[in-house]
């Protein structure tokens, strides 16, 4: 027989509920805040439902009526400087958080509300109904909930999207050493989501001040937690990661109370993360104003068990017990709910034909569509722009690639204390696999961060910091392939949150990744990133082809205050060219090509190693084309002023990449040069791509999969021949 140890876990794992000793020393003022605020946000999502219910909200209407004190005893326990995010499911926890915000000093339950209140009461009610009144201007709707200022960082479609995000907010504000803490609330749905434990192992790891805030309402639409995992007690999740643990009744809102100042002492000491699971429950069905039995997958007699505990109910017999308030007060209170929102609805609506609509006035002009979707850059107003060629500093003709590329992060670092790198081993090897990020470690420990393997966990993390503003977080993805395992982080989080959230939150990010074709390291980890970042919303683009060009557009991507990706390539690493010895200080603008070589019968567009690939062939075959460094990949930074220019010259174009032809960067380029200079083209335009696979192990299949020199100078040819143009070296 092998001897058996039982193993204890590193973090405690607690059940926590108020005693009546807890509820006899309630502060007076405390409860009738706690219960003017369900009852507020009680008749808010009555409100909501009943719109629905007339089709005035389109969309989703994810009520929490039921869950309420789960949302009011944690945010009652906050600063106003403390911040929370939330999934779909968040009318009252943004509410919570923002009446707290707006009434610091309490809410009295027997006087009328005051103006902000209602204000913002009628602000959210605008946004959930769509409309320009809205925090998010109509955009987020009943999902997409963001008021900064009130420390409400945005609510998220994406089951467990908003995690990672929370996090990076706390970091922030471990590193500021403010002693503020964020709660990040989601349910039982998505508790087992990777990007959600990925973010648990990581603030443990880091000690963030985060709460984990587990509303454990029992059903993830209509699949019961019992399904969907063998130990149903959610907050066990924190034993694995070694996070302090904490089980409590989210029907009493008191008991939540007592478990987020035990949370909030932990967090604040700097011991790390919490988890709070709140045992609760929502009276209706995921969406809309039905009970979930009328979908058959709950019956009559549990939702009337789980209804005779509502939180309301159960707060306002204790304040009465207690004598703290009255029967009538309470009745009163709910009275005065019902017809503030009734007004405010009334406010956002009209009756036209016996009908009632929402007021047309209010909806946002079509002309918003497209509106903050990226910045107008007046960010870089009084940058200094140069190019190789009119640099007045020293220039080492033979510079290294990726010595630029390290000097300029350490550079911008040394000067910005915001600028915060972090991904997979930065912080080892020399300055990572590439030696990107060499020395940085060693002058920048606290912000150089190497990262545990969970591209969801860190890119949202840096998402998180990068909304913050008080970081500009630059990630590094070892592979651009990766992206594919952070893809809800890096096109449905950063992409869209500028717009998304009303287009005044800048989300200033860079992702740098690399090009690594050619290496042998296959399928999974050689593709080149930019045709599928060039048709996701959001996102600029840069790849710089010249370490002189490396340092300036990397120091434009610092300053701006939208996500950019900056591509580097393995090829370009090891090459010399001419590079500052000094100065790296300047900027190249974003959205400025550069034409690397004149002519006049053929354009070529390409960027990064095909640059200097695609110049040997030209002069190779003695052709007149003009060859051009796009530079700047994204729609937005496209230099239509150098393109248009230079075909209105050759009637000719061919867009060079190295890349496969079903993620191409051409094609999207193509069909916008079909329509923006169709008519002074003499033929279409021809493309030069890699093969249909990704490129793979073999050296021979790596090679034919990837454009190489010959492809080039055959594409060449035939532009030219089917123009009946000589080559000039014929």
């Amino acid at each position: 027989m092998p001897d058996i140890t039982d193993l204890t876990p590193l973090a405690p794992w607690r059940e926590i509920r108020a005693t009546e000793a807890d509820r006899t020393a309630l502060d007076p003022e405390t409860g009738r805040t706690m219960l003017a605020q369900l009852c507020l946000i009680r008749a808010f999502e009555e409100k909501v439902l009943d719109l629905a219910g007339h089709g005035l909200v389109h969309g989703p209407a994810h009520s929490a009526i039921g869950q309420e004190g789960g949302a009011v005893g944690s945010a009652l326990a906050m600063r106003p400087t403390d911040q929370v995010n939330g999934s779909h499911r968040a009318h009252h926890q943004f509410l919570a958080k923002a009446l707290a915000y707006v009434a610091e000093a309490g809410i009295d339950p027997e006087a009328e509300f005051d103006g902000e209140i209602r204000d913002l009461s009628k602000k959210t009610l605008a946004e959930i109904m769509g409309l320009s009144q809205g925090f998010c201007r109509g955009r987020g709707g009943s999902m997409h909930l963001r008021w900064a200022e009130a420390g409400n960082l945005g609510t998220n479609a994406i089951v467990g999207g908003g995690v990672p995000m929370a996090a990076g907010a706390a970091w922030a504000h471990q590193q500021a050493g403010t002693g503020d803490v964020v709660y990040t609330y989601f349910g039982d749905g998505a508790v087992n989501i990777g990007s959600v434990l990925e973010t648990m192992n990581l603030a443990a790891a880091w000690k963030l001040p985060i709460c984990f805030f587990i509303e454990n309402n029992r059903y993830a639409v209509s699949t019961h937690v019992n399904e969907a995992t063998a130990e149903p007690r959610l907050s066990a999740r924190g034993l694995a990661f070694g996070i302090p643990a904490f089980k409590v009744d989210g029907m009493d809102a008191l008991s939540v109370l007592i478990a987020s100042h035990e949370a909030n002492r932990i967090m604040r000491s700097g011991e790390g993360p919490v988890v709070i699971e709140a045992d609760l429950y929502r009276y209706f069905h995921q969406n809309g104003p039905l009970p979930g039995s009328a979908f058959g997958y709950r019956d009559k007699a549990e939702e009337a068990e789980w209804r005779a505990r509502d939180p309301i109910e159960a707060l306002a017999g204790l304040l009465q017990t207690r004598q703290i308030i009255g029967e009538a007060a309470v009745a009163g209170l709910r009275a005065r709910c019902e017809t503030m929102m009734e007004e405010i609805a009334g406010e956002l609506t009209e009756t036209e034909g016996g009908k009632t609509r929402v007021i047309p006035s209010l909806w946002p002009e079509e002309s918003f569509r497209d509106a903050g979707l990226r910045g107008d850059l007046s960010e870089m107003d009084g940058a200094r722009y140069e190019e190789e060629h009119s640099f007045s500093g020293a220039l080492d003709p033979n510079a290294k690639f990726i010595d630029a590329v390290a000097a300029v992060m350490h550079r911008r670092m040394d000067t910005d204390d915001r600028v915060v790198v972090l991904g997979e081993d930065v912080h080892r090897l020399k300055g990572g696999t590439n030696g990107a990020t060499r020395g940085l470690s060693q002058d920048f420990p606290d912000r150089c961060l190497g990262t545990p393997i969970a591209e969801n966990a860190f890119t949202g993390l840096a998402a998180g910091m990068a909304a913050d503003g008080r970081v500009r977080p630059v990630i590094e993805f070892m592979y651009p392939d990766f992206m594919w395992v952070a893809a809800d982080q890096v096109f449905n989080q950063i992409g869209k949150a500028r717009h998304m959230f009303g287009g005044d939150s800048p989300m200033p990010l860079v992702l740098r990744t690399k090009v690594a074709m050619g290496t042998g390291y296959g399928s999974q980890h050689s593709m080149d990133p930019a045709g599928i970042f060039a048709t996701a919303p959001g996102w600029r683009i840069v790849a710089p082809s010249t370490p002189f060009d490396y340092v300036g557009l990397m120091n434009s991507a610092l300053r701006c205050d939208d996500p950019v990706l900056v591509i580097e390539h393995v090829d370009l690493y090891a090459s010399k060219g001419a590079g500052p010895v000094d100065d790296l200080d300047y900027c190249i603008p974003l959205g400025k090509a550069k034409v690397v070589r004149p002519g006049a019968r053929l354009t070529i567009l390409t960027y990064l190693a095909m640059v200097e690939k695609t110049r040997q062939v030209v002069e190779d075959l003695g052709v007149d084309a003009e060859i051009i460094d796009l530079r700047s990949l994204d729609r937005a930074g496209l230099d239509w002023e150098t393109i248009e220019a230079s075909i209105r010259k050759t009637n000719n174009v061919l867009i060079v990449e190295q890349g496969a032809r079903g993620t191409s960067y051409g094609g999207m380029l193509a069909d916008e040069l079909q329509r923006r200079v169709f008519d002074w083209l003499d033929q279409p335009v021809q493309r030069v791509t890699g093969g249909e696979a990704s490129p793979s192990i073999s050296k021979v299949l790596e090679a034919a999969a990837c454009a190489r020199p010959a492809d080039i100078a055959e594409a060449i040819r035939a532009a030219m021949a089917a123009q009946g143009l000589p080559l000039a070296a014929e």
